[in-house]
């Protein structure tokens, strides 16, 4: 699912705008990190929100984003093209040693969507391209057509959790041996033929066509990679906050955020007492939020949108687990 709605193709409208910006707690005088700026319905809100000495650094992977960004003119504002999994990086160079706030807003955005060239629906029939970055990497029909049957089939499955993964695998090579697969609406009828029953109002092609664009932008590795960095980063009572769009993101959201709030833990048979353990970097803020509905109305694409909320602690760096 998509970080935004599109009631006209180009329109774009930020899921959770008040409640994700709420969430962070602006300081005027604040460091922000909008990690995901899209096009930057979330960082105009922080911008209202910070004083003249605030600041804001938004990232985004997607060059058409970073040229949206490049359009805002905000001195406070430093735009970065550059994947979210380069956080540590990017405040490094910034010379930034801790910020106040993080915001992931995740998935691909509606103008992604809707822009056909793109690749990323199969509305369209377009080159099946499905990189968020255009600059770089192996687009979707470079690696459909050269993967063997069984990684189509485990992709499909793990990305999509789409129950005829290896039917869809198996009629994909099948259709290569005979033509290239090159466009989405190839991809989309080769989805139809292969996908039996569906969920109600569900397009047979919607868990292939996830599926593919997670792996091609190794999605859930960047969060994997980004999360531990953004805690890192914050200050004692900076806020984090996610906003996912599939259940793969949400869980794994759900369990960094637990498992930082748990603390270290340490196998039963050692003897260390409580107190000699480090507390959890995190403290969780309430409970899963979702939009309402009048924002879901008004926003289909919102309905499967979950907003998680956590704040640093004053906890010492710890690598998790326990190491001798």
């Amino acid at each position: 699912m998509s970080k935004a709605a599109a009631s006209e193709v180009g329109t774009h409208i930020s899921v959770l705008l008040e409640g994700a910006v709420n969430a962070l707690n602006i300081r005027p005088d604040g460091i922000y990190v909008d990690a995901t700026f899209g096009r930057g319905g979330h960082s105009r809100e922080i911008l209202l929100r910070l004083g003249p000495d605030g600041r804001l650094i938004a990232l985004d992977r997607d060059p058409q984003a970073v040229a949206a960004a490049a359009e805002m003119q905000d001195g406070r504002l430093t735009v970065v093209h550059a994947a979210f999994s380069a956080l540590a990086e990017v405040l490094n160079e910034l010379q930034l040693e801790a910020v106040d706030g993080v915001l992931f807003d995740l998935g691909v955005s509606s103008p992604q969507l809707d822009e056909a060239e793109r690749g990323f629906s199969f509305r369209f029939d377009a080159p099946l391209d499905m990189r968020m970055d255009t600059s770089q990497g192996m687009t979707a029909a470079e690696w459909l057509n050269q993967a063997e049957e069984k990684e189509i089939a485990q992709v499909v499955w793990k990305y999509g959790e789409e129950r005829f993964a290896r039917q869809v695998a198996r009629a994909l090579v099948k259709a290569r041996a005979l033509a290239p697969i090159t466009t989405t609406r190839q991809l989309a009828g080769i989805c139809a033929s292969a996908v039996y029953t569906r969920e109600r109002g569900q397009d047979p092609a919607t868990r292939t066509f996830q599926a593919v664009r997670i792996f091609i932008n190794r999605e859930l590795e960047e969060i994997e990679t980004a999360l531990p960095q953004a805690v890192a980063a914050l200050k004692p009572g900076g806020r984090l906050v996610v906003i996912s769009f599939h259940s793969l993101e949400d869980r794994m959201t759900k369990r960094f955020m637990r498992d930082e709030a748990a603390g270290e833990r340490i196998p039963l048979e050692i003897p260390v007492t409580a107190d000699a353990l480090r507390g959890g970097r995190l403290q969780l803020i309430g409970k899963a939020i979702k939009p309402d509905y009048y924002e879901c109305s008004a926003n289909p694409r919102a309905r499967s949108a979950t907003m998680r909320v956590a704040e640093r602690t004053d906890a010492a760096e710890w690598r998790g687990g326990w190491s001798s």
